[in-house]
């Protein structure tokens, strides 16, 4: 039970004053922050930062319309409304929030298959991402990806293959650096993928190209079923890029994660090339919904972690102690998020599915004519991919 409160964090606050609405509240706030774990890093982000009031509301709000996502989405698998695979982000909410903080829309974001959330602070509406999940047409993939292919403005998903958006997402920044985009590309994969082969080959070619590259192992602490220590002889995923440098952030804390990721941009776009995050973050369900998430873990050690390291609602103890927001205003929120969540899954689920042609539509982007030997060589067919015919001609 040690192991599972390690990343528990007390928080200091100065804030600055200002009157609104005729009662006290705070326009911004100074917080105090863990220490940052560096490799061949001389110098990490500072550990002390500031927070303004609409900071504090946005990620308050983003923070718990993802959780009240997933928690749709585990209800709407139980009762067979989704289908196939679905990963649920519960517990990893600062991660993405706090990634996002640091980033703009124009910098590119790959991820594997737990990305209900990274959708969502990439801009899908939530009816879209549940549409998906349901296969309906109005989904933001058509109803042909689901939970583990969803895409979206510089969001290459959501790639079912273990640790293969890795080499992509080194791809991704190699086009932001050839093109002079001033650009970086978070690359995400958890610490079950970090053993992976293909990931350290993209290493070595991001770090010879000084390619703009943000690499984000998000360890939540178990792969599917194993813990890291079981699965990795080193588990500071944040030195695993040897030659390339790395920063530890608790991935419990959506401002830690931030300052973090703005260090690691800053890296990127100075030249220095490419750097390894490591977020320290933590499950709540099981590695998909056929996993109970129990048998290689206690519910103890699970409801723990809820109680003390939630990302949620210890943000939530920080921003009401500091007067950033009010009581009233954090139930509101909530109170909107459940009815809008709710709005939105009646419309998904009312959504027609993709017709029938969907099927083979989608596959090819604009290819050309093209020409294919037939079955006697004085035979060739000229294929048109648009039309979906062939025509014999005469060789």
């Amino acid at each position: 039970m040690q192991k599972a409160c390690k990343f528990l964090k007390t928080y200091t606050f100065t804030p600055l004053k200002v009157n609104i609405n005729n009662y006290a509240i705070e326009t911004s706030a100074r917080f105090n922050l863990r220490d940052f774990k560096l490799h061949k890093l001389e110098k990490g982000p500072s550990l002390e930062t500031v927070v303004t009031r609409d900071e504090a509301l946005k990620y308050y709000y983003d923070m718990q319309y993802i959780r009240r996502l997933e928690t749709t989405c585990g209800n709407l698998y139980k009762d067979k409304k989704i289908r196939g695979f679905c990963h649920l982000y519960s517990g990893q909410e600062a991660c993405c929030v706090g990634i996002e903080g640091s980033i703009d829309r124009d910098d590119s974001v790959i991820s594997a298959y737990r990305v209900h959330g990274w959708c969502y602070t990439r801009g899908v509406p939530g009816y879209k991402i549940l549409a998906e999940l349901m296969g309906k047409a109005n989904g933001i993939s058509q109803g042909k990806g689901g939970s583990m292919h969803m895409y979206n403005y510089n969001f290459y998903g959501g790639n079912g293959i273990v640790g293969a958006q890795v080499p992509l997402g080194a791809g991704i920044a190699l086009a932001h650096k050839y093109l002079e985009r001033n650009k970086v590309c978070v690359t995400l994969y958890g610490d079950g993928a970090a053993n992976q082969g293909q990931i350290y080959e993209a290493f070595n070619i991001a770090k010879l190209w000084s390619l703009p590259c943000i690499f984000v192992c998000e360890n939540n602490g178990f792969g599917m079923g194993t813990s890291v220590e079981r699965a990795s002889a080193s588990t500071d995923y944040y030195t695993r890029g040897d030659y390339i440098p790395g920063i530890w952030a608790d991935g419990m804390d959506v401002i830690a994660v931030r300052e973090a990721t703005r260090f690691a941009k800053q890296h990127c776009l100075s030249g220095a090339g490419p750097i390894v995050m490591e977020v320290a973050t933590y499950r709540y369900h099981g590695h998909s919904m056929s996993d109970p998430g129990t048998s290689y873990r206690t519910r103890d050690e699970i409801q723990e972690v809820r109680q003390t390291r939630d990302p949620i609602t210890s943000f939530k103890d920080k921003i009401l102690s500091s007067n950033l927001v009010t009581v009233e205003e954090l139930k509101k929120i909530d109170t909107d998020i459940k009815k809008e969540i709710e709005k939105d899954t009646n419309k998904a689920m009312a959504d027609p599915e993709p017709p029938l042609k969907e099927l083979y539509t989608d596959v090819y982007y604009d290819i050309p004519e093209y020409s294919v030997r037939g079955v006697t060589p004085w035979e060739t067919v000229i294929v048109h991919p648009k039309r979906i015919n062939a025509t014999p001609q005469s060789a």
